[in-house]
């Protein structure tokens, strides 16, 4: 006949029980904390490292020095062309109308050409003041002179401009032009001794 085993002793069951239990429990526990221990880690995303990514190739135009400019070589006894006169008579004119506008505002006395060297040193003086306060090169002292002389005045200058380029004299030359016309010694040293003649009485 076939022994039975012994049944088992409640104790021992009810032992083996609470012993697994506690296993399951203790097991249970450690899970737990794996899991905390997962999440309290801090979450980074994960960024993929950045592609560096070579320039695109190009080509840097050549540098291409500028090419100097050859001037012709001129021979020491070649010509130089010159403006043609044309032009520069169309320009000069224009320069003479206005100056003469400005000399004309200033009514600057004319001088006839008398014979009084008295009266010719007057104009003279009266004729420099307008020159030099309209602030005029010498050359145009000279131009603007000649246009106050009328009748006799302007015959004689026309003899001066006959026998020497009157475009380069300056204010002296013409001061000594007139006043070897003009302004005669013998004449005006008569007229100085009559008048302090008069004076003494």
């Amino acid at each position: 006949m076939p022994v039975n085993p012994p049944e088992p002793d409640l104790v021992t069951v009810v032992a083996n029980l609470q012993r697994q239990l506690l296993e399951q429990q203790q097991e249970t526990n450690r899970l737990r904390e794996q899991i905390a221990q997962i999440n309290q880690r801090p979450q980074v995303d994960e960024v993929p490292p950045p592609v560096h990514q070579a320039p695109p190739a190009y080509q840097v135009p050549p540098i291409v020095p500028p090419v100097p400019e050859v001037q012709p070589e001129i021979p020491r006894n070649a010509e130089v062309p010159m403006a043609p006169v044309r032009e520069q008579a169309n320009v000069q004119p224009v320069r003479e109308d206005l100056l003469y506008e400005r000399f004309r505002r200033m009514k600057a006395p004319e001088f006839e050409g008398p014979t009084d060297p008295i009266a010719a040193d007057n104009w003279l003086i009266d004729i420099q003041v307008i020159l030099d306060f309209m602030r005029l090169t010498e050359q145009e002292k000279v131009l603007c002179a000649s246009f106050a002389l009328k009748k006799d005045a302007r015959h004689w200058w026309m003899t001066v401009q006959m026998r020497r380029d009157v475009l380069a004299m300056d204010w002296q030359d013409f001061v000594t032009e007139f006043r070897a016309m003009y302004y005669n010694t013998e004449i005006l040293a008569a007229q100085q001794d009559e008048f302090t003649s008069l004076q003494q009485g």
